[in-house]
């Protein structure tokens, strides 16, 4: 590595993230170094009682140095190092840099150590390294804002009123290595939330969609929907707590598998910490934990939910590495057919199950690419263990075709809920969590919605309720309410739940 650049006290400024990388990389005399550089543009807009509020735009940019002495690293990050004229400050980059490795010299040893990645196991990129960042503006609203305007005069003319907002990033990524990779990804990502209240008692009813570029958001279909709820809304019907046949749309059972895929750690599984963890030892991959047909994925080229294709992690934890910064992301079965086929693993916790089950991988899954991960990366983590590390969208199939429109249809009796929310973990070797329902608990009677029933506290843990689905029905893209601010790429189907558990009725409106 470079001695480092005699830059000290000077103000030069770096302005584009790739040379922002580059010097870096430059000047460290870490044994390894790993710099992840992202710049962020965002617009947004607020409304609420039928009136635009606030309309913001925010650009951000950070960087992040991971250096490597021997088998430790240090990590520091900032999204403060624009100096004059909107550039890098070449000397507080030197700074960050120094504070890295001393924070390395500062660590035991990693227990997730790794070689750094080679260009040759690494992801390809898509556009050049050296391209400059993709920005968003306010034009993307602008087809939106109008259409916007006219479900605001909608409202007030029948008595309703409108709350919400749309929130549109565009984050470019820059990701290079002392081992020669240089990598980039260009992530859109947008989303937006309503609240439709009318003058009944509890008329309050939420709707929310994720997009990449406003091009499918429907204001008016939305609308409508909104207002077909808030009619529901005009009856109330008062039910104790207990277990109900229940409907969940798309949106709950989002937020309900997004935090099963966070508990999926194949480390914590090993250790016996979590409900993935098998009684008297290893873990549960190859059980059955739903119906046959059952699919669970995730996939960075999936068709509108796209995401980075290689792992970028600035800092290592159960579910990823920062030694395995660069690794190639492929489609990867989490549930395959019904049965628990893949835990997240990094190459460090698939080293380590492979040498505790050297013979095979246990329960028939594979380290080949069969297993849904790229043959580069699955190869990586020696026999037995494929590496799956975690891609940021989720997906749930199960075959089924039924609308929830249809699924209300042939319900006799039963609660259709509007989505979940406070969300909190119980006992990690069940995952049950609870949570409470909100804007809009539905009693549904002879293929009909009857009336707006109290919300209740769940009890319940998306792992058992894998196993009580009696219906499945047709996949569409959704949004979690509850995880929105993290997570936001997911297509879930609506799920019929026999015998969901309202623990105790709330008193939350």
């Amino acid at each position: 590595m470079s001695e480092g650049l005699p830059v000290t006290g000077t103000t030069q400024a770096i302005r584009a993230s790739h040379e922002i990388v580059e010097r870096a990389l430059e000047l460290s005399r870490a044994d390894g170094a790993i710099v992840i550089a992202s710049e962020s543009s965002t617009v947004n807009l607020r409304w609420a009682n039928n009136t635009l509020t606030t309309n913001g735009a925010a650009r951000d940019r950070s960087v992040t140095i991971i250096s490597v002495i021997g088998r430790s690293f240090g990590v520091r990050s900032t999204s403060t190092v624009d100096g004059p004229g909107g550039g890098a400050d070449l000397a507080g980059l030197e700074a960050l840099v120094r504070a890295s490795e001393a924070a390395a010299r500062e660590s035991d040893d990693a227990e997730d150590y790794s070689d750094l990645v080679v260009p040759a196991a690494a992801a390809v990129g898509g556009r050049s390294f050296t391209d400059p960042a993709e920005r968003t503006s306010s034009d993307v609203f602008a087809s939106f804002a109008g259409d916007l305007a006219e479900a605001f005069g909608a409202a007030r003319a029948e008595g309703r009123r409108l709350f919400g907002f749309a929130e549109h990033d565009h984050t470019t990524t820059w990701l290079g290595t002392s081992t020669g990779l240089r990598l980039r990804h260009s992530q859109p990502t947008g989303s937006v939330e309503w609240n439709a209240k009318s003058a009944a008692p509890g008329g309050s009813v939420w709707h929310g969609q994720s997009t990449q570029d406003f091009t499918d958001v429907d204001v008016a279909a939305t609308d409508a929907r909104l207002r077909a709820r808030l009619r529901w809304c005009d009856r109330s019907v008062e039910l104790p707590a207990g277990r109900y046949e229940t409907l969940l749309p798309p949106s709950a059972v989002a937020d309900l598998m997004v935090y099963l895929y966070w508990s999926a750690a194949g480390r914590d599984a090993a250790e016996g910490r979590t409900v993935f963890s098998r009684a008297g030892g290893g873990t549960r991959v190859g059980e059955a934990l739903g119906p046959a047909g059952l699919r669970l994925w995730s996939d960075p080229s999936a068709a509108g939910l796209t995401t980075a294709p290689f792992v970028t992690a600035g800092a290592s934890s159960a579910t990823s590495s920062v030694f395995d910064n660069g690794l190639p992301l492929g489609p990867t079965d989490w549930i395959r057919d019904g049965r628990l086929n893949a835990l997240v693993q990094t190459r460090s916790s698939a080293r380590a199950a492979s040498l505790a089950a050297p013979a095979a991988a246990p329960n028939g899954t594979s380290n080949s690419s069969g297993n849904g991960i790229s043959a580069g990366a699955a190869g990586l983590a020696g026999q037995g263990i494929a590496v799956t590390p975690f891609v940021d969208n989720l997906l749930l199939d199960g075959g089924g075709t039924a609308t929830l429109d249809e699924m209300i249809t042939s319900t006799r009796r039963g609660l259709l809920l509007t989505c979940l929310w406070y969300i909190r973990e119980v006992d990690p070797q069940v995952l049950l969590l609870t949570g409470l329902t909100r804007d809009g608990v539905f009693l549904i009677e002879n293929g009909e919605v009857v009336g707006a029933v109290n919300n209740f506290r769940f009890n319940e843990s998306p792992v058992d309720l894998l196993g009580r689905i009696a219906e499945i029905g047709a996949s569409t893209r959704t949004m979690p309410r509850e995880w929105a601010d993290w997570f936001t790429l997911a297509r879930m189907p609506a799920l019929r739940i026999p015998d969901f558990n309202m623990s105790s009725v709330s008193p939350a409106s």
